[in-house]
């Protein structure tokens, strides 16, 4: 009766095992690290990136745990904070300002445990320390961003059409369009109307000039400036993801604000300098006459460059000369993808542009076949010719190919740089706090010692009250929180002081279940029930109870992952998850050590589970 098949037995030790495997790794805990990453598309993080930081770090006698990299960056692991900041300013020294070397804290597992996926949760920025920002996105700067797009755009529009106008100017939030005549000022404004609609056009007579006033229409405003907070979260988080940082917390916060944290860093100057990074693309033309010179290109090196045109490296570091005039720049990319050449088979960008680019593309290349185009990558204020190919025939569509001598990494960094690299409007830091790792480290200890509280009181309450079936209720719960840090583990989930309150939470709900099993047992045998039935019926009875009022629990637990954010959705996960586990420990583990125990026996008289009261018998007549 009370007897559960040998696959039962072994799928719940197969369980503990790896409940426990995938808990290990939190108790090692972390050590002070220098992560570098490359600055710039062009470089990336490799074998021979690591072989000159393990050189650096040799020959200056820096004793380092562990150096390793992976597909962004390579990290250098040390004993001790001290070490790590020689180690940092050491290697900035060395490497220059193509490389960013960030301050961080590492997982100290050992190799066969990261080896099978067994990793450390995730802290969050209570937990483990970091720094903190708030930025505030300058939301006029993104509309008059906006506006200056659109009077680019009716320019072209304009002349495209050949309507014929005297002026196109940028007047705060409106685009001032001056015409010589009312009849080109009315085909002027039927064709601005036709092709944007986003704009709301007046028409202005003055002094023999014709005028057309362009504005952005609300909805339209409202439209720019979401799309600006979103274009910039975005930017950031492919920024962040340059420090190495595990699991970041980057989200708005209001209408015009973004919320930023970033666990387990220590070097806020270093943060701040990955958060203002940007990588913008410009499209110009060569100046194949003067880059063709020899001499011009010398003397463009000693300082003097031909009158409109600026100067640039090539891949290779070859000097080039390009006009100063922009053609094209990266915000009318609507995507970009990294891919080969069909024809050569080299790794290659292909670039999709919007209506409008693919237009100005277009008559670029129909006015300029045999001449040289050139695509720069800008990041940081610092310009790069990508490639510089030769216009061999007008190309429409506004699909656009980058290639020439990149590698599939950095076809992949820079159609990621593309997609997102440009923030959509200025932002400044208008908060910022740091959290040392020892208030998180003292955050951890109260959350730890509170949770160890809890389940030592209850462990003795359940073994005081109920016996040995005490005993099995507490190990069923001790079975239950490994699985619950496992599974936060595995999913690497990350971890908050409300989580942790969560973790205290699920621990009391836990052992709901084993209460309402043991008592519905301790009623079947108040019934006359023999031990084994009472065994038996006390845990198929009280299976509805505990499913049920689990369920109403992990309904609220998934409104709160669903509408809530930030610590709400941490702690919603833990309870969420923990109800779960907790089903399976509270009647699997519980019942399977029940079954061991007593259901072997033929003749079971009695069951240790407390003080069962009988209702005495009425006396008779």
């Amino acid at each position: 009766m009370n007897r559960y098949p040998l696959w039962i037995y072994i799928l719940i030790g197969l369980a503990l095992v790896l409940g426990f495997v995938y808990t290990l790794p939190n108790f090692f805990g972390e050590v002070p690290a220098v992560q570098v990453s490359p600055l710039k598309a062009t470089l990336r993080a490799d074998a021979a990136l690591m072989g000159r930081v393990e050189d650096l770090v040799r020959k200056n006698n820096l004793a380092a745990s562990g150096v390793f990299f992976d597909a962004a960056s390579v990290k250098v692991r040390f004993a001790d904070t001290d070490t790590q900041l020689k180690a940092k300013d050491l290697l900035q020294a060395q490497l220059g300002e193509d490389y960013v070397v960030a301050l961080n804290l590492l997982s100290n597992s050992p190799r066969w445990l990261t080896a099978i996926g067994a990793l450390p949760m995730y802290l969050g920025l209570d937990l483990r320390g970091g720094v903190y920002f708030l930025l505030q996105v300058d939301m006029k700067a993104a509309l008059v961003k906006k506006v200056e797009t659109f009077a680019g755009d009716i320019r072209g529009a304009l002349r495209a059409k050949r309507v014929q106008y005297s002026g196109v100017a940028r007047d705060g939030q409106a685009v001032t369009v001056r015409f010589r005549d009312r009849v080109m000022r009315d085909r002027g404004m039927e064709e601005i109307a036709s092709g944007m609609p986003d704009l709301e056009l007046k028409a202005q007579d003055d002094a023999g000039e014709f005028r057309i006033v362009a504005t952005l229409k609300p909805d339209a405003q409202r439209k720019t400036q979401d799309f600006a907070l979103q274009q910039n979260i975005t930017t950031l988080r492919n920024r962040v993801n340059e420090l190495g940082v595990a699991e970041p917390v980057i989200q708005q916060q209001g209408a015009d604000r973004v919320v930023v944290q970033l666990p387990g860093v220590q070097d806020t100057a270093k943060a701040k300098d990955i958060l203002g990074r940007t990588a913008t693309l410009e499209v110009r033309m060569v100046d194949d006459e003067n880059t063709s010179n020899p001499a011009a290109i010398q003397a463009a090196l000693a300082g003097q460059v031909p009158f409109g045109d600026e100067l640039y490296l090539e891949r290779g570091n070859v000097p080039i000369l390009v006009k100063k005039q922009v053609v094209l720049t990266g915000e009318r990319i609507n995507d970009a993808q990294p891919g080969f050449d069909s024809q050569t088979g080299e790794p290659a960008v292909f670039i999709n542009l919007d209506g409008t680019g693919a237009r100005v593309f277009q008559q670029l290349t129909r006015e300029n076949v045999g001449r040289r185009m050139a695509i720069l990558l800008f990041e940081k204020g610092k310009g790069e010719v990508v490639t510089a190919p030769v216009i061999r025939t007008e190309i429409p569509g506004g699909r656009v190919q980058i290639s020439g001598r990149m590698t599939t990494q950095e076809a992949r960094d820079i159609s990621l740089l593309l997609r997102a690299g440009a923030l959509a409007a200025p932002m400044e830091i208008v908060e910022e706090r740091t959290v040392g790792p020892s208030l998180g480290a003292e955050n951890i200890r109260i959350g730890f010692q509170s949770t160890w509280y809890g389940f030592t009181a209850i462990a003795v309450f359940m073994i005081a009250y109920y016996l040995l079936f005490g005993v099995f209720s507490v190990v069923a719960l001790a079975s239950n929180v490994l699985f619950l840090v496992a599974l936060l583990s595995l999913l690497q989930a990350t971890l908050t002081l409300p989580g942790m309150a969560g973790i205290a939470l699920t621990i009391g709900m836990a052992i709901d279940a084993n209460v309402l099993i043991n008592e519905r047992v301790r009623e079947e045998l108040r019934a006359g029930m023999t031990p084994q039935a009472a065994i038996h019926a006390g845990y198929d009875r009280a299976w509805g109870t505990i499913l049920d009022s689990n369920i109403t629990t992990l309904i609220a637990g998934l409104a709160l992952f669903a509408f809530g954010s930030g610590p709400v959705k941490g702690f919603a996960v833990v309870l969420s998850l923990g109800i779960l586990t907790s089903i399976f420990s509270a009647v699997m583990i519980s019942r399977g050590m029940v079954n061991l125990y007593y259901g072997r026996r033929r003749r079971l008289d009695k069951v240790s589970i407390g003080q069962v009261w009988r209702p005495k018998a009425p006396a008779k007549g």
